[in-house]
């Protein structure tokens, strides 16, 4: 019988963490097909050094996948992909994948934001989608060395809702083997949408002010900016039929308040260092979008989403 052919497509701060743990498992069962797609200096990095992960969890920090490949036109017969890229380069690798995957290949994407399935199903229209959240604090250190701290990473993993009924347990068995902490839901929704709920609000407050999420939880014009943000997210929400928890919007400032005052957010960093590819549209496009989808006003959204468009 054939290994399952699992690929990783993306080896930053969560690619690089959630592979790592596969693959380190994968050498020592041997169970799997495992490779690694990662882009220049990363791809040649990886291919002569394995990949490195530091932290706590690991006392061992290097793992050698079965292939290391630069093009996603190399890949042959995957089972699942694990998309582990930026958000802005998603459709791209997603047209690159297309002409890759096999009628079975099974897609988990490993980004958060509340639009990732819609945008993979609109290019890849009939494939199994796991929509996922993750929760790992985690970055490359250089390329090639992923460094993490504080908890272990945790993915929230759901049934696709077009193919409700499809056996995905080997997957979900993988993942555990892994020892990755697994949260596996029938419906991951609420739990997307939550994540997002915090990652939006704050993602544009804190880069509109370039401030941190401390200042968004004290400081009084922009906890009332993040918080005018956070009841456009509830309303959009409510009429997607998603359930998120009546107090959600404190629970969103008790979660940012547990993190130390001065923590920054990716997309404060990447507009402030004037970065042009940055996460604007996954955290303040996709909240107009469905606003405008479900007919549901975004004003406070709008208004910081122009002026972060002008910075």
């Amino acid at each position: 019988m054939n290994k399952k052919h699992i690929v990783v497509l993306g080896l930053g701060g969560v690619g690089g963490y959630f592979g790592f743990k596969i693959n380190q498992e994968n050498e020592t069962s041997g169970k799997y097909k495992i490779t690694f797609v990662a882009r220049r200096e990363t791809y040649q990095k990886v291919k002569e050094n394995g990949l490195s992960l530091l932290s706590p969890e690991h006392p061992v920090g290097h793992t050698f996948p079965d292939a290391v490949e630069e093009q996603i036109s190399n890949l042959e017969n995957p089972d699942l992909v694990l998309i582990g890229v930026k958000e802005y380069d998603l459709e791209n690798v997603c047209s690159q994948l297309k002409e890759v995957i096999t009628k079975d290949t099974i897609l988990l994407p490993m980004m958060n934001g509340a639009d990732i399935y819609e945008r993979i199903r609109k290019v890849i229209p009939d494939h199994l989608i796991l929509p996922t959240c993750i929760y790992v604090a985690s970055h490359i250190k250089e390329k090639g060395i992923v460094e993490h701290k504080g908890k272990s990473g945790k993915m929230i993993v759901g049934r696709d809702p077009q193919h409700f009924e499809a056996d995905i347990d080997w997957v979900i068995d993988m993942i555990k083997e892994s020892k990755i902490d697994l949260d596996f839901k029938d419906n991951s929704l609420s739990a997307i949408w939550t994540k997002f709920i915090f990652i939006s609000s704050f993602g544009l407050v804190t880069a509109k002010h370039n401030s941190s999420m401390g200042t968004v939880c004290t400081d009084e014009q922009q906890k009332e900016e993040a918080t005018a943000m956070m009841k456009e997210i509830q309303q959009i929400a409510a009429k997607k039929d998603i359930s998120l928890e009546e107090d959600i919007i404190q629970k969103t400032f008790e979660k940012a308040s547990a993190f130390p005052f001065e923590t920054p957010t990716s997309l404060q960093l990447d507009i402030n260092s004037g970065k042009k590819q940055n996460e604007l549209e996954l955290l303040g496009g996709a909240v107009i979008g469905f606003g405008k989808e479900v007919g549901i006003e975004t004003p406070a959204t709008q208004k910081i989403y122009d002026e972060l468009k002008m910075k």
